[in-house]
């Protein structure tokens, strides 16, 4: 980390191959995660509330330039983001994109894998499409919406943290009343919070919950099956998910959603009270339906997955201080 930080949030975390510019400012919960790659990050920047940027491991890093004002909840991964852009809240970024300076990506937007996007233009949707151009005054306006509203601190006393019974691994800004059953290999990842109060939150083996998850257990447990990777920034809601499955980034499961064995859930989804995923198939959209047979080639994305975050949750474990 080549500058410190300007404001840090509790919570905040800035981990492994990160080099931050000058004056940044980190809102509670942000967290920037290096490991596999790097993230490089220019000058003024700012990370809202439960954000959080990731690499792909040993594939793509990320690259964000000067005056980038990110929101709350939002995702940029293994991507580029050029100076003067506003990313507002809920919104995804994904793999290998490139979003041009001065642009505003709007709120709950998805910009796909591999996307270019035009300079000084706004954009929404799932995908991201343009929506208008933006002049200096709406580009201003925008930039300090994202960064005046959250703010740094919270009480520490508001934070609970989330017994745990198993073998995993559990970051140590991961927060909320409850108790997490860890299996052999799982891992839930920084910033997570756990508001299983009311009923169970089980991971399975080898399973792992990514940054600024939430696991929430109010009627019905919580169960992530053997080998599955949830994605940063994930709502799981009283539903359950199957063996070997991934749950893209920014995805909402509501109530009673069960998901099969052998799913891939494009970032971004959402579900339905009470709808089956059914097995051995990919399914996106708003509410999520399938599109496709799920074939070899994610079928080992999947499973590598898996391997590469168990290998980091015992890096981070051996690293990270006892309780």
């Amino acid at each position: 980390m080549a500058t410190p930080p300007q404001a840090a949030g509790q919570g905040s975390a800035v981990l492994g191959r990160v080099r931050l510019g000058a004056r940044a400012t980190l809102a509670r919960d942000a967290v920037l995660r290096g490991d596999g790659h790097d993230i490089v990050v220019g000058a003024d920047f700012h990370l809202g509330a439960g954000s959080t940027v990731h690499i792909s491991h040993g594939q793509c890093g990320t690259i964000v330039g000067d005056r980038v004002a990110v929101g709350a909840n939002a995702v940029v991964h293994a991507c580029t983001v050029q100076d003067d852009v506003v990313v507002e809240d809920d919104a995804v970024i994904l793999d290998a994109a490139v979003v041009g300076a001065g642009s505003i990506v709007e709120r709950g937007a998805v910009v796909f894998a591999r996307a270019v996007l035009a300079p000084g233009q706004r954009y929404a949707g799932v995908p991201a499409v343009v929506v208008g151009p933006v002049d200096a005054a709406e580009l201003a306006a925008a930039q300090a919406a994202v960064r005046g509203r959250t703010p740094h601190g919270e009480p520490v006393s508001t934070r609970a943290v989330p017994a745990a019974t198993g073998a995993g691994f559990v970051a140590a800004t991961v927060h909320g009343p409850g108790v997490i059953e860890l299996a052999e290999g799982s891992s839930v990842w920084f910033g997570c919070r756990v508001e299983g109060a009311l009923g169970r939150i089980v991971v399975g083996p080898a399973a792992n919950v990514q940054d600024n998850s939430v696991l929430r257990s109010e009627r019905a447990p919580v169960v992530v099956g053997a080998h599955t990777t949830v994605g940063h920034n994930v709502l799981l809601h009283d539903c359950t998910v199957g063996a070997r499955v991934l749950v893209g980034m920014g995805s909402r499961l509501a109530p009673g959603t069960v998901v099969e064995d052998d799913v891939l859930l494009a970032a971004g989804s959402t579900t339905t009270e009470g709808q089956r995923l059914q097995a051995n198939s990919m399914w996106a959209g708003r509410p999520a339906r399938r599109v496709a047979e799920l074939d070899e080639r994610k079928r080992r994305m999947i499973a590598s997955a898996a391997v590469v975050y168990g290998e980091y949750a015992r890096g981070f474990g051996m690293a990270q201080p006892s309780s």
